[in-house]
């Protein structure tokens, strides 16, 4: 294993350890109060960080399934796709969002914890290398695991990732 990877994973463990409101008392199944953030201060924060959005409509309506919307989302997540950048180094494409039309649930797109990712060999090489594969889901996506708790699960065509938290920002 290389020692970016090592040095990445222990970041995120001891990030997640120490991040308020999470840690090792919370679980994946409590939650906890959530800052919610506008669209505006998404797409700044991603821009920030180099990170690029796109959408198969070509509009970011929160209630139009073809958009990318972030209205809603959590800052933990934003923070969370920051910290995957950082960390992984690779270029990141968001292509889902907060929108309408993802499946529902407490941790679902639509509640601002997931967003999905473009599918590219350094984020897959990245994933698969970094963190802990824990099998699949109840579709039959291959998970993973990092450190902090998030889930990344490979659906195909892209990364649909479950962020419980900033991942250590």
């Amino acid at each position: 294993m290389k020692l970016r990877s090592v040095l990445t994973a222990l970041a995120l463990v001891l990030g997640a350890l120490f991040a308020p409101g999470v840690g090792v008392l919370a679980s994946a199944g409590e939650a906890h109060a959530v800052t919610k953030i506008s669209h505006a201060t998404a797409t700044s924060m991603f821009r920030s960080s180099g990170i690029t959005w796109s959408s198969s409509g070509g509009c970011s309506n929160r209630n139009v399934a073809t958009c990318t919307s972030f209205d809603q989302l959590n800052l933990a997540t934003a923070q969370g796709a920051q910290t995957l950048k950082s960390a992984s180094g690779c270029a990141l494409n968001i292509t889902g969002g907060t929108e309408t039309g993802h499946a529902s649930g407490t941790y679902s797109h639509w509640n601002g914890y997931k967003l999905d990712f473009a599918k590219a060999t350094c984020l897959t090489s990245y994933v698969k290398n970094t963190f802990a594969y824990i099998g699949v889901r109840g579709d039959g996506a291959p998970q993973w695991k990092s450190g902090a708790g998030n889930v990344y699960a490979d659906e195909g065509n892209h990364w649909d990732v479950t962020f419980y938290n900033c991942g250590g920002c």
